[in-house]
């Protein structure tokens, strides 16, 4: 087995042959072709690596290079995406070598963190990856917002076609990096794929010539559902005119169906508001999102709380070894110890103290490692719970 990068004249006849058979329906109508090609556009920067055997590609993975916020600062992340193999090249480690050269080269290319969609949460726990919370959906009736359209909001709603409002869409969601702990954007060659379709509307709400909140949507057909995809907010002004926009649904659609970052809670939108809200998760094809860290001593610098813990990562090629960990000054330190650890941490387990997602207590419950009840204390502090929101859908 060999293993190589392919340049994008490759893709079409290399590597996406392998990806449609683990992702699209098949075997593939003739007339698909043609589309395939069209999509090459979008896949022009990623890093895409195969495995061979004798000289044809029996399993393939790709990396997309995104920015990610981390507790407030903005990193490289490899998006890994498009991992499969053929039926014959499976459960032969093929994706394992794989996965390990691919997250080596994006290292290597500055990438400090990397974040996927898994088809099996437990196969990439193996590579260091912790588990992050899915988006949330809310279901609701329009006709429940009633009461916004009676109200007095300052600011205003514009709605237009996907492709004419991409440009401030796309600003908006680069404030959104700025600001939102797990967010991250897709590079500009994949993200222009949401201009090209134009198969959304957009709503944007503003004031004061500012734009607070935008939300694409499409409308299944009249008496059915308006399907409204990530509510992005800056402002609790910006939601609520948004809100009053669906209102003016009533009408038309029985059904709103909304996707919220976690940690919202629509319950508390308005008054007599009844809602669904729920995290479907399911295997391989709904799974929540996971991410890792790829270069520790990179992130040097987040802000941290006022904890010390000697610790050292086991069984990891890519953040292997001891560290001091020192958030006193308000940012963290991250040297490499010499002393010997005060807890053993899985780079999973590290990755999830990281992203704030998991208590020390939960890494040891989970396997994570061992940490005594006495430097569990200090991690807490040192790395304070978040509710980190991956926007980016790759």
């Amino acid at each position: 087995m060999k293993i190589r990068q392919i340049d994008a004249a490759e893709r079409l006849t290399v590597s996406l042959p392998v990806q449609a058979y683990g992702f699209e329906p098949s075997p593939a109508a003739g007339e698909t072709t043609q589309r395939t090609q069209d999509y090459l556009r979008y896949l022009e920067e990623n890093v895409t690596l195969v495995a061979e055997e004798d000289g044809v590609a029996v399993a393939a993975a790709s990396a997309i290079p995104m920015r990610q916020n981390v507790r407030g600062l903005l990193y490289p992340m490899a998006g890994i995406a498009s991992v499969a193999s053929l039926p014959l090249g499976r459960r032969r480690g093929h994706v394992r070598a794989l996965m390990t050269e691919l997250l080596g080269r994006m290292r290597d290319e500055g990438c400090a963190v990397s974040a996927l969609y898994p088809f099996r949460p437990s196969f990439y726990e193996r590579f260091g990856y912790a588990g992050l919370p899915k988006a949330r959906t809310v279901m609701f009736s329009p006709a429940d917002l009633a009461g916004l359209l009676r109200r007095e909001l300052p600011g205003e709603v514009r709605w237009e076609r996907s492709a004419s409002g991409y440009r401030g869409y796309r600003d908006f969601t680069i404030r959104l990096l700025a600001e939102c702990h797990g967010f991250a954007v897709l590079p500009d060659y994949r993200a222009v794929q949401l201009r090209d379709a134009d198969d959304r509307w957009l709503a944007t709400a503003w004031d004061g010539g500012e734009m607070l909140a935008a939300v694409t949507y499409r409308i299944a057909g009249f008496g059915g559902e308006l399907q409204a995809y990530d509510l992005l907010t800056r402002r609790p002004l910006g939601r609520a005119l948004l809100l009053r926009f669906f209102a003016g649904h009533a009408d038309q659609v029985g059904t709103v169906v909304v996707t919220v970052q976690p940690g919202e809670i629509p319950e508390l939108w308005e008054t007599d508001l009844a809602t669904v809200t729920q995290a479907a998760v399911s295997f391989p094809r709904a799974a929540a999102p996971m991410a890792r860290v790829l270069a520790l001593e990179t992130l040097a610098g987040v802000p941290a709380g006022p904890g010390r813990a000697t610790v050292e990562v086991t069984d990891d090629p890519f953040i292997g070894g001891r560290y001091l960990l020192d958030g006193s000054s308000g940012a963290l330190e991250v040297t490499r110890g010499r002393q010997e650890p005060e807890a053993t941490l899985t780079a999973a387990g590290m990755s999830g103290l990281i992203y704030g997602v998991l208590d020390p207590d939960e890494v040891v419950i989970r396997g994570f490692g061992q940490v005594s009840a006495e430097v569990a204390a200090r991690l807490r502090l040192l790395f304070p719970r978040r509710i980190p929101y991956l926007f980016a859908h790759f």
